[in-house]
């Protein structure tokens, strides 16, 4: 054999085994990117070297409940933004959406529904609306008193720390807390203000409030069409106000508190995408939500919370009952008996409040002639619901 066939045969071995360590190392560097996939998105087992490869940069030190209220404590907040669901309602008895037995979306049964979310359906009220009007007598505000959640975000705003309150719920029990109007944007809506779905003609809470209670259908004075309360039904916009005010509320937010709430239903849900890098965000919550989609490129910039996460740089979870959280807060910030004060305080106020109504109702409630036996049950004036 010649020189040159010697070097074309070498060649040809070099490129051979060149070409099978390629493809050796190909399978390795997938099984790699997966395992990568799996201990880094998932948090599931996997090399742990994929782990330690991963360097974050945190906001505070110890990203734990205790280690941001000691932050709190130390170094304060200027600027928080709160974000609520129907968790911060069930402990005065309102029931929440989604919850398997006791939500609501649970007991709908007796109202006949095609579906249970027919009931917030505006094609479906327009066909039907006696179904909401009965629904709305049982959660009407009025039967219920605010919860520590709720008053602590009303302390946050005395204390000159709170820029907006944002809420899921049409329980006006935000307002109830003495917060401020201004305060509060009721991305659902709520009972306190009403229109006519045909003229749009505007009725107040009161006036709502005595036909929900007296079984009457409420009918616009001046078209006869139905009057709704301005709670943001499935097929509605959210108020303009929801959509006007987060670049500045998110501006410069340095804490985002975020309670009560399974953060899926959308666009409520992507106000916790807003913060800047830096705003520490914390759930007080019943369950872990408003984690990492399961495709990474699904949220490429990683805005979902990352608590449980080995790349978590600003997130922190109290998981539990929201009253437990805030109390919990308090009591490590200073504030526990501060706080007791101000619900006690404003909760006699409510109590004497609802008593001069009672007083009122009953005033205005006709005697029965001689002969006649007294009632304290309302009368029926319409049997349309």
């Amino acid at each position: 054999m010649g020189d040159s066939d010697k070097k074309k045969e070498e060649h040809l071995t070099t490129s051979s085994n060149s070409s099978s360590s390629d493809e050796g190392e190909a399978p390795d560097a997938t099984m790699d990117m997966i395992r990568r996939f799996f201990a880094n998105t998932l948090n599931l087992g996997g090399s742990t070297d994929a782990k330690a490869d991963i360097k974050v940069e945190k906001v505070i030190p110890d990203l734990t409940f205790d280690g941001l209220a000691e932050h709190w404590r130390e170094h304060g907040f200027r600027k928080i933004v709160t974000m609520v669901g129907a968790g911060i309602s069930t402990s005065a008895g309102i029931p929440d959406f989604r919850s398997p037995g006791s939500g609501l979306y649970s007991n709908l049964k007796k109202y006949k529904l095609p579906h249970p979310t027919a009931i917030f359906d505006l094609d479906y009220f327009e066909k039907n609306p006696a179904p909401f009007f009965a629904l709305a007598k049982e959660l009407y505000p009025g039967s219920f008193i605010p919860t520590p959640a709720h008053y602590f975000v009303r302390l946050l705003n005395d204390k000159g720390l709170l820029q907006r309150h944002y809420t899921q719920n049409i329980d006006t029990l935000d307002r109830l807390t003495g917060l401020p109007e201004e305060k509060i944007i009721e991305a659902h809506g709520s009972f306190h203000t009403n229109h006519c779905i045909k003229c749009r003609r505007e009725y107040d809470m009161a006036w709502m409030k005595a036909e929900i209670f007296a079984d009457r259908l409420p009918k616009c004075k001046k078209c006869n069409g139905v009057v709704k309360p301005d709670i943001v039904f499935f097929g509605e916009n959210l108020p303009q106000r929801f959509y006007t005010s987060p670049d500045e509320d998110f501006r410069d937010c340095d804490l985002l508190i975020i309670m009560g709430t399974s953060l899926e239903v959308q666009p409520f849900a992507s106000l916790m995408q807003r913060p800047g890098p830096r705003c520490l965000r914390l759930l007080i919550n019943r369950d872990a939500v408003g984690q990492a989609s399961f495709v990474p490129f699904m949220d490429p910039h990683e805005r979902s919370l990352l608590f449980d996460r080995p790349n978590n740089t600003r997130d922190v979870a109290f998981l539990g009952d929201c009253d437990a959280g805030v109390m919990a807060l308090a009591e490590a910030l200073g504030w526990e008996e501060e706080l007791q004060q101000l619900i006690t305080s404003e909760r006699k106020k409510l109590s004497g409040s609802q008593n001069s109504e009672e007083q009122q109702e009953d005033k205005e409630k006709p005697h029965s002639g001689p002969g006649e036996k007294a009632s304290g049950s309302r009368e029926k004036k319409d049997a349309s619901l």
